[in-house]
């Protein structure tokens, strides 16, 4: 039974096939059937004859390949041309001028500086300035880290001059003074009521009556001999910065004509400190000032006294200068005293002969190695101005005494000879004619003139 339909099934299955096969022939003579794609291959390079000769005449052992080791580049550190600047933390400014009933303590303090360090700033500043010449206008800037960390403070006071003091690990300071610039002017006007009226409406430096009053005190009387109508004409010296003046003018020339004669100073140009006064063309004496380039603040003669307030004789002239400034020695002499007398502070006293004797007081120091019995010459530095003793302020009180009594300095004429002795007549005149010239010229200029016309 089984054999049969094994026998039957394989004959089931052959027709089934042979009739696949014959209906697919009979199709496919029917079907069309698409041309191949032809796609063109580029055609490659053709590839390099090797030869077998050597490329290098060398034997083949050194040709054998040596063991390669890799290591990593370092790159070359770039140097910068120049070194960066420091980065500065950040900072605050504090700036503020000083007014009436300010002091230096109230203004740090208004700063935010404790105490501790307010001291020790006041110290540092008083060593440079004298911290009692404060007044309205100065002013005080103080620069601070962020975070409060002071760094300097800085004073500025009158003539452009500032006092800085820098705060890191050591406290330092140093003064600033600009250089200033010099510009030399004239003037000539005519008196018709005093010397002052004339100078201020010339637009001349008031001042400059005391110095030509020191100058000629015992040759000519301001209040009698001058009537009106006499021709001043004065050549001087101002330094300014930024276009302000600042510190004194300074006289070179001046020729006063009185009753029809003519008197001539020419003050020095150099540091010998000694002016020549002339009659007429002739030398009639030189004057040697105490302090150069200052200002005659106090005359010989009774006064309200600065300290006590009562009238008292004053027995001197005060010369206002800054502390440090030179003292010469008026007329050759010999040194009798140096030291401390009480209210004139440190002094030096300096013998002119058996009768005369000039005091030089309130000194900050004396020259070095001075000594009583040492001899000195006219000109010559005894010491620096100062405040010691009973003084408001840096100057120099000035005496002469004569027989052991005080006489103005301005009037007594026996210093005077003294020092006339030194003068070389020679370049006395030299300096007379190179003055006259000087204020000529300075006359003969366009701004001169109209600043002239102008007053």
């Amino acid at each position: 039974m089984s054999a049969r339909f094994l026998a039957t099934s394989a004959i089931a299955i052959s027709s089934v096939s042979i009739a696949a096969i014959m209906f697919i022939a009979s199709n496919r003579s029917e079907m069309t059937v698409p041309a191949p794609t032809v796609f063109q291959v580029p055609k490659l390079p053709a590839e390099p004859q090797i030869t077998s000769a050597p490329l290098l005449n060398v034997p083949s052992t050194e040709l054998a390949p040596s063991p390669v080791s890799f290591r990593p580049v370092q790159p070359e550190p770039i140097q910068a041309e120049e070194p960066l600047p420091p980065v500065e933390p950040p900072s605050r400014t504090w700036t503020r001028e000083l007014a009436v009933g300010d002091t230096l303590d109230s203004m740090l303090s208004d700063a935010g500086i404790d105490a501790t360090d307010r001291a020790e700033i006041a110290l540092a500043l008083g060593a440079e300035y004298d911290l009692r010449r404060l007044r309205p206008g100065h002013s005080i800037t103080v620069v601070a880290t962020a975070a409060d960390q002071l760094r300097s403070v800085e004073l500025a006071v009158e003539d452009g001059v500032r006092i800085e003091v820098t705060l890191s690990e050591t406290l330092s300071t140093r003064v600033v003074s600009p250089e200033p610039d010099t510009v030399i002017l004239a003037r000539k006007t005519e008196i018709e009521t005093s010397i002052s009226n004339a100078l201020s409406s010339a637009k001349i430096p008031v001042r400059f009556a005391v110095d030509l009053a020191q100058m000629l005190s015992g040759t000519v009387d301001f209040r009698r001999d001058l009537t009106g109508g006499e021709t001043l004409r004065l050549l001087w010296r101002e330094k300014s910065i930024d276009g302000e003046r600042v510190g004194q003018s300074e006289l070179i020339f001046a020729a006063l004509e009185v009753d029809d004669r003519v008197y001539e100073i020419a003050w020095p140009d150099d540091d010998n400190g000694r002016a020549t006064i002339y009659v007429d063309g002739e030398l009639l004496r030189v004057f040697a000032q105490p302090v150069e380039g200052a200002r005659l603040s106090s005359v010989f003669g009774r006064r309200k006294h600065p300290v006590y307030g009562n009238v008292r004789m004053h027995t001197g002239v005060d010369f206002a200068a800054a502390r440090g400034t030179p003292v010469h020695a008026t007329a050759p002499g010999r040194v009798s005293y140096v030291g401390w007398r009480g209210g004139y502070g440190r002094v030096v006293e300096i013998a002119h002969g058996s009768d005369t004797v000039t005091r030089y007081t309130h000194l900050s120091a004396t020259a070095d190695g001075l000594a009583k019995g040492q001899r000195v010459e006219a000109s010559e530095m005894v010491g620096r101005v100062g405040s010691s003793g009973t003084a408001t302020g840096p100057n120099l009180h000035y005496e002469v005494l004569v027989d052991g009594r005080p006489t103005d300095p301005l009037s007594d004429n026996r210093l005077a000879a003294a020092a006339n002795n030194e003068v070389e007549s020679e370049a006395a005149r030299k300096r007379l004619r190179n003055a006259r010239a000087q204020l000529e010229k300075q006359l003969g200029n366009p701004v001169a003139k109209k600043s002239e016309s102008s007053s």
